[in-house]
């Protein structure tokens, strides 16, 4: 029988490399990986254009997917390894010390305002800091992925043009929450003290590590080839282990339902909390009966 060919949007990953060079195959899937650098930069064209069969994805960009009725179904593979986010609030030293208790009416710079990484970064400085968000002056840079949800009122757009880090620089901007693209800059630094050591005990206490990406696959395959599926996550699984990730503690690319329940129900209440999404979904809604049990 031919292999079903299906198009997929992954990125490059320790965990995912085994899959993407064909060293992990089968005779029932074929992929047709699409050749963006950066899996982040196509998760506009998953939402709104269903342009992928199987898609890497963003956790609040998948929940508000679901919001807005897009057929999606999230599948419990974490792809891309799950980091603390308390280093990721920056500001310019050279501009004096920033401290949390004084961020209230500050300029904050974030890429977009639905973005996941400040979605965990908001949450933790609202819950365990005592920030009100409401309070902060934040000024994104571009559209969130859905179509369907603008900046909220009072969210300022930076200039056409205008980069992030400079804006922090040239104190256009007091501080900035910056993800994988944090520069190893003298001049910046995390504004939440000791953020490591902070970082370790949020893990410590919450029993996890935060996630970012997981696997999204188009409804339709769900109900019209279950068996598909299942070997999707059995060739993902597979290539996680030919990474020989298995064994590191905490592991940053859990695998199942109940691995990262945890993690998705914080997202999910973050999320509700910074009203990008109607309601708290359950763990269990983001699956269907096939992914549910993998």
């Amino acid at each position: 029988m031919q292999a079903m060919r299906l198009r997929t949007l992954l990125g490059d990953y320790p965990n995912t490399l085994a899959l993407k060079r064909g060293e992990v195959a089968s005779p029932l899937v074929g992929f047709e990986f699409d050749p963006v650098k950066v899996a982040n930069r196509a998760f506009k064209r998953v939402v709104r254009e269903g342009a992928f069969d199987v898609a890497e994805l963003a956790l609040v960009t998948f929940l508000q997917a679901k919001a807005y009725g897009k057929p999606l179904v999230l599948m419990p593979a974490v792809v891309g390894a799950g980091r603390y986010q308390h280093h990721c609030l920056v500001h310019n030293v050279e501009r004096g010390r920033l401290r949390v208790a004084e961020l209230a009416g500050k300029r904050i710079g974030i890429r977009a305002y639905a973005q996941t990484t400040v979605a965990w970064v908001r949450g933790i400085l609202a819950d365990d800091y005592g920030v009100d968000l409401d309070g902060i002056r934040w000024v994104t840079f571009e559209d969130g992925h859905l179509a369907e949800f603008p900046d909220p009122p009072g969210v300022a757009r930076a200039p056409q043009g205008k980069n992030m880090v400079e804006m922090l620089l040239a104190g256009e901007l007091d501080a900035a929450i910056i993800g994988t693209d944090l520069p190893d800059d003298p001049r910046l630094a995390p504004v939440l003290p000791d953020p490591h050591a902070a970082a370790a005990a949020w893990g410590a206490r919450h029993g996890m590590v935060p996630i970012n990406h997981m696997m999204a696959i188009d409804r339709s395959l769900c109900e019209q080839r279950p068996d598909v599926v299942r070997e999707i996550y059995r060739l993902l699984q597979e290539s996680k282990a030919a990474a020989r990730l298995g064994a590191a503690s905490p592991d940053l690319t859990p695998f199942g339902v109940e691995a990262n329940r945890h993690a998705l129900e914080l997202i999910v209440h973050y999320a509700y909390d910074q009203r990008l999404i109607p309601r708290r979904y359950a763990v269990d809604e983001l699956f269907d009966d096939v992914t549910r049990v993998l």
